[in-house]
């Protein structure tokens, strides 16, 4: 029996690799990757991985954020009224779906109704969003907007409903709204059919505010020719910026050919998150391209909203003290100040 004199620690030597090595020949290294001369061209034309991902500060702090750095202007209590309307009509717009319209026009209006201001809500989507947020079934709906936009003999009074909110009335509406769109494009004056459906009640109320379906069609074409003001809420995300340049185009053509009272209310930044680089980085872009017109109020996330929208209520009558209902509180101040 053999005994090895080779320390413990010292490891196996490969037998070849010690014949080669002592016949002072190199060990012949992995060959050269092989790349497909598509891939490889593909590959030249990427961005930098840097610019593309720039390196995030490594202790964010919270003076660090667009929104709480920002300098804001005084909130004052708005002003008791002894009479009310004319109404100042507001259509909530963006053809991005998923960035606060809805969620915006029902805390909005119950704000405003709040400090004394009568509201009418105008669900202006056939997916009647705003309607199932406020409780209302859509599907059991007799009257709603549709029939007001189609039919002559429709009265504006029958399709109003009351809601929970004092001050706060609704036009409700259902996928029978989709139908208008196609029916619309014969009718003459067929961008003033929202305009004329409403003329009857805007004396009774201080503000109307239309919450508008996402896209850029001829219903919210409606929605803007009788509008006096738009507010856009803006998702704080890089997609949902990325499509305001062609709302603003779109609005600016209604502004010439339909409507030149129409003007750009202010953005309103919802779904915000100030922990997040990215967020804080949209919101900044936000800052710099509208300055002034960005509402000093900025919406954050919270789980109270979708709770609100199982509950068929307002942020401010279901969590009456949550961050999300000082907010909108806030904002209807703003909205008011504005006036």
């Amino acid at each position: 029996m053999s005994i090895s004199t080779r320390p413990e620690h010292e490891p196996e030597r490969d037998p070849q690799q010690s014949a080669e090595q002592a016949a002072g020949r190199p060990r012949p290294g992995p060959g050269p990757k092989r790349v497909r001369p598509g891939v490889a061209a593909a590959e030249a034309q990427l961005p930098d991985a840097d610019a593309l991902f720039p390196a995030a500060p490594a202790e964010p702090s919270r003076s660090a954020d667009p929104a709480l750095a920002r300098r804001k202007r005084e909130l004052l209590e708005p002003p008791v009224l002894d009479r009310h309307g004319p109404a100042r009509v507001l259509a909530l717009c963006n053809q991005k779906g998923g960035v606060g319209k809805t969620t915006s026009a029902i805390n909005l209006g119950a704000a405003l109704a709040e400090v004394g201001r009568r509201v009418l809500l105008v669900d202006f989507d056939p997916q009647g969003a705003l309607s199932v947020g406020l409780g209302v079934q859509p599907h059991q709906l007799e009257r709603t907007t549709y029939n007001l936009l189609m039919e002559r003999a429709a009265s504006i009074e029958d399709t109003i409903r009351k809601t929970s909110v004092p001050n706060l009335d609704l036009l409700p509406s259902n996928i029978d709204l989709s139908a208008a769109e196609i029916q619309l494009v014969g009718e003459v004056a067929r961008e003033q059919a929202l305009s004329r459906a409403l003329a009857p009640v805007l004396d009774r109320y201080d503000f109307v505010l239309i919450d508008c379906q996402p896209s850029l069609g001829l219903l919210t074409v409606n929605a803007l020719t009788v509008a006096s003001g738009v507010i856009i809420p803006l998702e704080c995300e890089f997609f949902s910026l990325r499509g305001v340049a062609l709302l603003i185009d779109t609005i600016d053509k209604v502004q010439q050919r339909l409507n030149p009272d129409l003007r750009l209310e202010g953005i309103l930044a919802t779904m915000y998150d100030g922990r997040t680089l990215h967020g804080r980085e949209v919101f900044s872009r936000v800052l710099e391209a509208f300055g002034d017109k960005v509402y000093d109020t900025v919406i954050a996330r919270t789980v109270r909203f979708p709770e609100t929208t199982v509950a068929g209520e307002p942020i401010t009558s279901w969590a009456s003290s949550s961050t999300g209902a000082k907010a909108y509180r806030d904002l209807a101040r703003e909205v008011i100040a504005r006036a």
